[in-house]
């Protein structure tokens, strides 16, 4: 991201920091000889004490050269003495104004006061030109201020400036940057040159919000066109081939890189990770990942990220641990990825560790890192030390609050979760109640049997907060009538879906009519699910169970031996437990585990207390 974000107004800003000192060197001549020594004395300062050295011979020979020292200062990187010494310009004219501004914009990034600056300098009449509105747009962009944007342009158009490349670029990269990828593509599209900023701005503002096909045919234009990308485009375009999952355009473009010998860099090489990963395609990330010389915390989250996202927990702790052992330091982004991993197996001891690593490193209250802890604890069954971490977050987005309703609803304290939804939309004035709040306590409502709350939670969706329900809300829904035991009610709500059901959604239904032994509804969402879904096994088993509960062992068979016909069969089960620091995977069926003899023997002494409890095994559904 900081690829994208800053090689573009450095670029910019070095052109116009070029131009001011050929302007300066020009206008040394026909100036007295001690004028030019100290002008050029100046030029060669290094250090903000020799400038001053410089600045005091000006005020002893009464030189007034105030746009050259500012100019200097500016490249020597001093706020306060450059801010203080256009303060005591007696008139600042246009050229003083608009080093300034570049300096504000670009040297220090204080995009607020630069247009401060920028309206004061129109206030005085000063004519704003092609060396202004670059670092004007810029600042609208980082801004995100639209409408300020908006008016630029007016002026740029009244002035008749449109017509000059950098400003044209910059309005596309201020439009880029505030999403405004149509009024981009205009100003794109109506540019007399192009170059490859030009081209890249583009391709990476349209990477960026979202619009990853867009980019990838501006890439192919690009290239039909005869130009040659550099890293910034094929960083862009691998973003975009990765949200895309286009696999093949990343290879080609990984093959492009081979061929023209570039620098497997951190930037180019996370960006080949991070796009096989999101593909789904962890061995050619591991050969990027482990053919990179140098590897910083990009390059190392980058591979942490793919594997936590693919599912692979196990992989994902264990880079994690090589992470440390090379010395390299970890922050937040990898934190929260390993949280993720811990969260998903139970991995509780590793996510302590990750706890006391966070407390040590004052990361703790990060928001993201505070939030991935939330989860992990909650999904490890430690709901009050999740609890713990909510209430000493000291600031909160919607996203923690939405994780710690979420785990209060998964351990059925539906209470609690429906408490902490009110002080949420009541007390939080960041946080607004979303999407995924409700899915929170819609599943509340589901573990604790709250039809009438889970209603009216429903209907508040759209009448107060203006959301439109989808297949997720649902989905709840029709569990909630389910396990209700209404499954018409819950059918029916399945026909005036606007969308169409999902598998989650239908499973949920199959599932009751299954307990209900209710063939009527249960053969309809039967039909639907087989079309849906036919490689899941889940869905001919417990359509099997449904006609054997009624003793149709014909239709029961039937399904049996339309699952084997299809080639379908069935998983195992699997579960994880930590043993000794080290997680250890168990499959059902299978006795090759070392002290698997041990675990039965344990298993055998549950079963006899069970019996002596009175237990008796339920075999209906087998």
């Amino acid at each position: 991201m900081f690829l994208r974000a800053e090689l573009q107004p450095c670029k910019i800003s070095r052109f116009f920091s070029i131009e001011a000192t050929k302007q300066a060197f020009n206008n040394q001549q026909g100036y007295s000889p001690i004028t030019q020594q100290l002008l050029r004395l100046l030029n060669k300062c290094i250090t903000i004490k020799q400038v001053q050295q410089i600045h005091t011979q000006m005020l002893i020979y009464s030189i007034d050269k105030a746009n050259y020292l500012l100019s200097k200062i500016i490249d020597l990187k001093h706020f306060n003495y450059a801010t203080l010494l256009f303060s005591h310009i007696h008139s600042p004219n246009e050229y003083a104004f608009n080093i300034l501004i570049r300096g504000l914009t670009t040297t220090w990034q204080k995009f607020d006061l630069s247009l401060e600056l920028y309206y004061k300098m129109k206030s005085l009449g000063l004519k704003t030109d092609n060396f202004t509105y670059p670092f004007v747009f810029m600042c609208c962009g980082n801004l995100l201020a639209v409408e300020l944007g908006k008016l630029a342009h007016c002026e740029v158009v009244k002035n008749g400036l449109f017509v000059d490349f950098h400003v044209g670029h910059s309005l596309i990269t201020m439009y880029s940057r505030i999403g405004k990828m149509g009024f981009a593509r205009k100003m794109f599209d109506e540019m007399s040159q192009r170059d490859l900023v030009s081209w890249n701005s583009m391709i990476s503002g349209y990477a960026q919000t979202g619009c990853s096909r867009e980019a990838v045919g501006l890439f192919i234009e690009m290239r039909n066109e005869g130009f040659e990308p550099d890293e910034r485009t094929l960083v862009s375009v691998l973003g975009a081939c990765g949200d895309l999952g286009d696999v093949s355009l990343g290879k080609r473009v990984e093959e492009y890189v081979v061929e023209k010998r570039m620098e497997l860099n951190s930037f180019m090489g996370s960006a080949l990770i991070n796009m096989y990963g999101k593909c789904g395609d962890l061995v050619s990330a591991r050969r990027i990942f482990d053919g990179m010389k140098k590897k910083d915390v990009i390059t190392w989250n980058a591979m942490i990220s793919g594997y936590a996202q693919n599912g692979l927990s196990d992989e994902t702790i264990s880079l994690f641990n090589a992470m440390k052992e090379t010395g390299v330091n970890l922050n937040n982004i990898t934190l929260v990825s390993v949280l993720s991993a811990c969260a998903s197996i139970g991995a509780l001891d590793v996510g302590k560790c990750i706890d006391d690593y966070a407390s040590r490193r004052g990361i703790k209250h990060d928001i993201y890192v505070a939030t991935a802890l939330i989860d992990m604890y909650a999904k490890c069954g430690n709901l009050d030390d999740a609890y713990q971490i909510f209430e000493s977050m000291p600031r909160k987005n919607e996203v923690s609050w939405n994780a710690m309703i979420s785990a209060l609803a998964f351990h059925g304290r539906a209470q609690e979760a429906l408490s902490l939804f009110e002080r949420m939309s009541l007390e939080s004035s960041d946080s607004r109640p979303d999407d995924v709040t409700f899915v929170g306590v819609l599943s509340a409502c589901v573990h604790a049997g709250l039809v009438d709350e889970g209603r009216c939670l429903f209907d508040l969706m759209s009448s107060s907060f203006g959301l439109v329900p989808k297949v997720e809300h649902y989905s709840c829904m029709v569990d909630l009538l389910s396990r209700a035991g209404r499954v018409y009610e819950a059918w029916e709500f399945i026909e005036k879906m606007p969308q169409k059901p999902d598998e989650i959604l239908l499973g949920a239904l199959l599932g009751a009519c299954q307990k209900l032994k209710n063939i009527d509804v249960g053969e309809r969402v039967m039909q639907l699910l087989l079309e849906m879904e036919p490689s899941n096994s889940g869905n001919y088993i417990i359509s099997s169970k449904i006609y054997a509960n009624l003793r149709r062992w014909d239709d029961s068979a039937r399904m049996r031996q339309l699952m084997r016909q299809k080639g379908v069969t069935k998983i195992p089960g699997c579960s994880w437990i930590e043993m000794d620091s080290q997680l250890v995977e168990f499959r059902a069926g299978s006795s090759s585990h070392p002290i698997a003899d041990e675990i039965h023997q344990a298993l055998d002494l549950l079963y006899e207390e069970m019996a002596i409890e009175g237990y008796v095994p339920n075999v209906n559904l087998v």
